[in-house]
């Protein structure tokens, strides 16, 4: 296996990362800058409440992504595993 090949693999491992991670985080930054607006509205500085509904948001939205997270994993994985023999060069 080449340079080439290792770092093309590296890339696209990290991309499917990336992919993979995004909308949690997006939503998860969302949800706190919200979240801090509020707090810092109102006065409440109490950690529960910042806490909460992050985590809340988060778990919602891993059960609304997770179909499309592990089909994207899985057509990664085949894609890979179908395409093996340059890396056993």
């Amino acid at each position: 296996m080449n340079t080439e090949q290792i770092v093309a693999l590296a890339r696209n491992s990290l991309e499917i990362a990336l992919w993979l991670g995004a909308p949690l985080l997006l939503i998860a930054t969302v949800v706190s800058l919200l979240v801090n607006v509020v707090q810092t509205l109102t006065s409440l500085q109490d950690s529960t409440i910042s806490t909460v509904p992050r985590l809340a948001a988060v778990a919602v939205a891993a059960l609304l992504f997770l179909p499309w997270m592990l089909r994207k994993l899985m057509l990664y994985t085949v894609g890979l595993w179908s395409d093996f023999h340059p890396y056993l060069r």
